[in-house]
């Protein structure tokens, strides 16, 4: 299989399901636009290529509660062919490519995002998890030493 990474916008809303088993899948295409040149030599988007992308388990459930179309990702996966029995035609095959998310992500290029961690469970972070309760906001600068009397430098004394 061959490992796949693109960035792009979210076509839909992604689509959350369970298999009979209870396993949790989410589905949902990215548009891709490849920039190139015009004759010119502006820089403009080329055609919109579309991916079906399917993310499995806990992955499947924050897609779900986190993306909604429109927003620009960047998916790492596998690249695999599906295929089934067209309906339409027995005996005839249909194909389509679809990516396997490994990982989704927001991506930062044009905004900005909030993250907050999950547990394993799903559930919220533990509140003694120092990352899960550190603060949003940059701390102040310690103030500069004063100087202390003769012989004192602010120069490292090595």
């Amino acid at each position: 299989m061959s490992t796949i990474t693109i960035v792009g916008n979210l076509g839909n809303e992604p689509e959350l399901r369970f298999t009979p088993s209870g396993v949790a899948v989410a589905k949902f295409s990215v548009g891709v636009n490849r920039r190139v040149r015009d004759d010119a030599g502006n820089w403009t988007d080329g055609p919109t290529s579309w991916h079906d992308v399917a993310a499995w388990q806990h992955l499947a459930e924050h897609v779900a509660e986190s993306l909604q179309k429109g927003t620009r990702v960047i998916v790492t996966g596998t690249l695999e062919q599906r295929s089934w029995d067209d309906p339409d035609n027995p005996g005839k095959k249909k194909y389509a490519w679809q990516i396997t998310a490994q990982n989704v992500g927001v991506d930062l290029t044009f905004g900005t995002a909030t993250f907050q961690k999950s547990g394993k469970s799903g559930a919220s972070a533990d509140p003694n998890d120092p990352w899960a309760t550190a603060s949003r906001t940059r701390p102040q600068p310690a103030p500069a030493p004063v100087a202390a009397g003769p012989g004192y430098s602010q120069e490292p004394p090595f």
